[in-house]
């Protein structure tokens, strides 16, 4: 298209509406159960199109409810087409609501189609000396085509004009309608003639030039059965043309300044993008410049100078909210700076970059440690983190906003204070990066975060008392902040060499993997390269592909297992996938982690992520480092204690299925636990009908899947796919389990019904999670909710045991005054650095508190290992 002259982009909402609801999950819900799935995906549609083309002029066509003009032509239109599905239907005035957050003008008309008045919008543009792109996936929509109009493909950026519609449809835009005339459209219901398709009808239309030529023609066709079809449908396929025929003269208002483009209306966004929860984007589409903050009207002090903070601070009595700013992980993360709030609507700042990070903390002492003035914050592990630095000890810390947040219902989309004061107070976004602003800007930026912490942070003091959550919330989440604070500064030490020359190792070897698939192959290709790796396995090498994916053939690992009987390369791509996935995320990672002043890496430990209690690692992920290969180890063998130090591992032994017992009280589970029997292997004999004593590894196996498996909800299909044996016998094991495992069924139905009428589950130490999906009327969704129900109060409460140990652990060591440390918590499993003189008396520190937090109907077991290496451990 000519640059120079103005572009007007017309977009068919049905085709983006449509388009949306199929490719986006329809797990996308609201924590209330609203369907979310069409709405997100024509939002990030509209964004993409506003992004790329930058729209000066732009209008969007609906189809509107009810029968248009085209059911009195023919009452078969359309007949055939499904009505709208309900999950789509009630998303639709969403859709509608988003189009006008965005200021999209947005056009329909009653009696009418979205194409016609797209139609219409093409024709009063004639005179205007535009060019005009539709986005649709319609094909009536190709008649519209001429040297001023194309289609668009807003995703690849391609435009359809008159050769594209040609070399697509063997004709002429003019002649779209007659080639539908002939051909029909099954979409529409539009009836066409009978045995003929689109190639016929191109060819028809070529020759005879057009439908009336055709009929004009007809003794010119030489094939009976096509002359005769056409000769009983002559009224058949002028109906269809009539109803494949655009209407351009929609009584509608459609001038170019009627398709002006004002830009997005950021205050309507914002209101509905936290009604539909999506946080993220929020983040991403309304920029902080355009938020109302900038009018709260709190009374913000910027101190530049430490007489001036103790000043501030030497006035703040009964209450205050604290905000601390630190930029980086472990103790080398760098303050930014820190602010308190006293009231509803005034705070102050004190920079570092003004006011010595030193003379921060000893102005802060005081507060800090008068246990008589409440403190209230945003991020309580990050007040433990600046106070330990300077050893300054966090006193009277009340509500930690995001952890309270948590506690009352942890499935929310996000528990920062910017989420919280939208959801509480309707503010307007406060949540950012305060590294680069001025120090103005800082300012008012921090003082109206902590005046928001303040206000908050009593709301939530009130909601988890009036819940029966405040216990919960300040013996275990808030007490395990300063925990969690200690582990994260501790660290754990890293061999630096070992990894580097493991990481040397690794490039060796892929090189010489990489070598063997290109003799293999016979070829040199993209390893890497999905569409390369294809290629050569299924057109190339002549193998059977297994699976399609919309974009071709999968090279997935599933299916490279599959193949790999058949041909070396598959084998060997796995093998180079596992040791490059090694290398880049593990071994590379670590190396760049390490601080450089401690020589260890220090983790992130989340408490706020996961939906059922469980803590969560990043910075890096040190619960998901591997464990199953030569190489694996070797990573893990670059996890060393300290010298004079060891590592103690204490793991919860099959913690869930205690907790099955406990819970169901299955007298059966009870009396193998009781007894110290190997469980799986009395699941085996009850299962397989068989003596202990002849249990075969693989019937213990099978019996492990099945009793992980029960409590994971998992049904016939999975637990077929888990063992790879059929759906029939995977019923068949299941049926059996129950008829052993009575009171576990029981206690399965139970949980369910009561999760789906309270709306949520319950943990043995009283913490909630909500599941919505228990009342979707997708039953995929609905499933995935009772699965939910059945595993979270499991998992909740193992999550609920370790969390309760740590908390009491740390207050231990420091009453005994122990040199030893917790380090990491991996779901089941707590690592300590152990000084070796302290080895036994922590070992039965750690046994005693993880054993005894709670007391179940069967022994809780903790089993104990030891090593100078994480490898090492035994």
């Amino acid at each position: 298209m000519n640059k120079e002259r103005k572009k007007v982009f017309i977009i068919d909402g049905s085709y983006l509406i449509y388009r949306a609801f199929h490719a986006v999950p329809s797990t996308f819900t609201t924590s209330a159960g609203l369907p979310t799935n069409a709405v997100f995906g024509f939002t990030q549609s509209l964004r993409k199109i506003l992004n790329d083309f930058k729209p000066e002029y732009i209008g969007m066509a609906f189809d509107v409810k009810g029968p248009s003009f085209r059911h009195e032509m023919f009452t078969g239109y359309k007949a055939e087409r499904k009505p709208m599905p309900d999950l789509l239907s009630v998303q639709i005035p969403y859709i509608k609501r988003m189009a006008r957050a965005f200021n999209i003008p947005s056009l329909e008309m009653i009696s009418f189609e979205a194409d016609d008045i797209i139609a219409t919008i093409v024709k009063r543009l004639e005179g205007e000396g535009v060019k005009t792109a539709i986005i649709t996936g319609d094909k009536d929509m190709y008649q519209l085509v001429d040297d001023n109009t194309v289609i668009l493909d807003y995703l690849s950026g391609k435009e359809h004009g008159l050769r594209e519609v040609i070399e697509k449809f063997g004709v002429e835009p003019g002649r779209i309608k007659d080639l539908l005339a002939l051909a029909g459209d099954s979409s529409d219901s539009i009836p066409g003639v009978t045995g003929i398709g689109f190639k016929t009808a191109a060819k028809l239309l070529k020759e005879f030039g057009s439908l009336e030529g055709i009929f004009d023609g007809l003794e010119g066709i030489s094939k009976d059965k096509l002359r005769e079809s056409l000769k009983s449908s002559r009224d058949l396929a002028y109906l269809s043309r009539d109803l494949a025929t655009l209407h351009p003269e929609v009584p509608i208002e459609c001038g170019l300044e009627t398709l002006k483009y004002q830009g997005p209306d950021f205050n309507e966004l914002e209101t509905l993008l936290n009604e539909l929860e999506f946080t993220k984007l929020l983040k991403e589409i309304v920029p902080e410049g355009e938020s109302l903050i900038d009018e709260e009207g709190v009374d913000c002090s910027l101190l530049t100078d430490e007489a001036a903070l103790r000043l501030s601070l030497s006035q703040i009595k009964g209450r205050a909210a604290i905000t601390v700013f630190i930029e980086g992980d472990g103790p080398s993360g760098r303050l930014i700076g820190v602010s308190a709030a006293e009231s509803a609507g005034a705070a102050f700042y004190a920079p570092a970059d003004s006011i010595p990070e030193s003379a921060i903390a000893w102005a802060l002492k005081g507060l800090f440690e008068n246990n008589a003035i409440r403190k209230d914050t945003d991020n309580a592990k990050a007040l433990h983190i600046f106070s330990a630095r300077h050893s300054i000890k966090a006193e009277g810390i009340c509500i930690d906003t995001s952890l309270a947040s948590y506690v009352i219902n942890p499935s929310k989309p996000g528990h920062s204070i910017g989420a919280l004061a939208r959801e509480y107070l309707g503010s307007p976004v406060i949540d950012g990066d305060i590294a680069g602003m001025a120090p103005e800007e800082a300012a008012a930026f921090s003082c109206r975060r902590a005046c928001k912490v303040f206000i908050v942070s009593e709301i939530l003091r009130k909601e988890l008392e009036d819940s029966g959550l405040f216990g919960l919330y300040d013996e275990m989440e808030l007490p395990l902040a300063g925990v969690l604070a200690k582990m994260e500064t501790a660290g754990i030490k890293v061999d630096r060499d070992l990894l580097s020359n493991l990481s040397k190792e690794m490039e060796i070897e892929l090189a010489s993997i990489e070598a063997r698939i290109y003799a293999s192959a016979g070829m040199e290709f993209n390893i890497n390269s999905p569409k390369q790796l294809s290629e050569l396995l299924f057109e190339k090498l002549k193998l059977k592909p297994v699976k399609k994916t919309k974009t071709g053939f999968s090279t997935d690992e599933e299916v490279l297992t599959q193949l790999a009987a058949r041909h070396e390369v598959p084998s060997l791509i796995i093998g180079f996938r596992q040791l490059s996935k090694l290398k880049s995320t593990y071994v590379d990672a670590l190396l760049e982690l390490i601080d450089p002043t401690t020589g260890r890496v220090h983790t992130s430990f989340n408490q706020t992520v996961t939906s059922t209690g469980r803590l969560s690692s990043s910075r890096p992920n040190l619960q998901n480092i591997p464990i199953r290969s030569a190489s694996a180890w070797r990573i893990r063998e670059a996890f060393v204690a300290e010298k004079g130090f060891r590592f103690l591992c204490a793991d919860y032994s099959q913690i869930e299925l205690r907790i099955v017992a406990h819970m169901s009280g299955d007298p059966v589970l009870i009396d193998a636990f009781t007894k110290g029997e190997d469980i799986h292997s009395r699941t085996a004999s009850e299962v397989f009908g068989v003596l202990p004593a002849l249990v075969s590894s693989e019937m213990r196996r099978r019996a492990k899947a099945i009793n992980f498996g029960i409590i994971y909800g998992m049904g016939p299909y999975g637990l077929s796919a888990e063992l790879g044996i059929s759906m029939k016998e995977a019923l068949e094991y299941i049926e059996r389990y129950f008829i052993h495992y009575r009171s576990v069924k029981e206690l399965i139905d139970r949980t369910v019904a009561e999760a789906s009428e309270r709306g949520y589950t319950m943990t043995l130490f009283g913490r909630r999670r909500f599941i919505p999906e228990l009342k979707s009327p997708i039953e995929q969704t609905m499933r995935l909710g009772q699965r939910l129900a059945i595993n979270t109060p499991i998992q909740g409460t193992a999550a609920d045991m370790i969390k309760a140990a740590m908390v009491t652990i740390d207050r231990r060591l420091r009453e005994e005054g122990r040199a030893s440390r917790m380090i990491l918590q991996i779901h089941d499993e707590l690592i300590f650095e152990v000084i070796d003189e302290e080895f036994e008396a922590v070992d039965a520190l750690v046994r005693e508190e993880m054993e005894g937090v709670i007391e179940l109907k069967v022994p809780v077991k903790v089993n104990v290992k030891s090593g100078i290496n994480w490898n090492a451990v035994e």
